[in-house]
C-alpha cells in the first residue's frame, strides 16, 4: 500500500509541474497522425515561443495512404507533401486553464494555401503530452487546378499525436 501511495504521489507531482506552454523560449515538438478526405499520413511540427502567449513554428506532413483517382493514377510526391510556417496564439493562461493545458489558434502559410488551425495540448509530465489539431485553408493558391492531387493537403485536416518539450 505504501508503494502504491508513493507512486500515485510521484505521478501527481509530475502533473502539477507539467506546462503546456511557458512563454518566450519554450520549444515544442509534435509528431502524429494526419487525416483528410482521400488520405492519411504523418504530421510533424515544432513551435518556438517568442512571447508570453505567442509562438512561431513549422509543420510538415506527408500522406502515406492516398486514394487513387478513377483511372487508377497515384498522386505524386508534391501532391502528398506539404510544408507550412505558422503563428500560434497560446491561450491556455489567458483562458485560465490548468498549466498543463493549452489551446492554440493560429494562422499558417504553406506550399499549397494560406490557412488557419485550432489545436489543444495536454501534458502529462514536463516532457510528454498529447495534442489534437484541426486546420482549414482560407485561400488556395491555385483554384483553377483540376489535377487529381490538387485537393490533397489543401482541405480540412485533422492531426492527433504526441507533444514533447524540447
Amino acid at each position: 500500500m505504501k508503494k502504491v501511495f508513493i507512486l500515485v504521489l510521484l505521478c501527481t507531482v509530475g502533473l502539477i509541474n507539467a506546462q503546456a506552454f511557458s512563454g518566450k523560449g519554450d520549444v515544442k515538438g509534435q509528431v502524429g497522425f494526419s487525416a483528410q478526405d482521400g488520405g492519411t499520413g504523418i504530421f510533424i511540427s515544432s513551435d518556438f515561443g517568442i512571447g508570453e502567449n505567442m509562438s512561431l513554428g513549422l509543420t510538415t506532413n506527408y500522406l502515406l495512404s492516398v486514394d487513387n483517382d478513377i483511372n487508377g493514377n497515384n498522386p505524386s510526391f508534391g501532391d502528398r507533401f506539404d510544408l507550412k510556417a505558422r503563428f500560434n496564439a497560446n491561450l491556455g493562461s489567458v483562458l485560465q486553464l490548468e498549466p498543463n493545458m493549452d489551446v492554440y489558434p493560429g494562422l499558417d502559410l504553406g506550399l499549397k494555401n494560406f490557412g488557419a488551425h485550432l489545436g489543444f495540448r495536454y501534458f502529462f509530465t514536463d516532457g510528454f503530452g498529447l495534442f489534437a489539431e484541426a486546420g482549414v485553408p482560407l485561400a488556395k493558391y491555385n483554384t483553377n487546378d483540376t489535377d487529381f492531387g490538387h485537393d490533397l493537403n489543401n482541405q480540412f485536416t485533422f492531426n492527433v499525436g504526441a507533444s514533447f518539450n524540447l
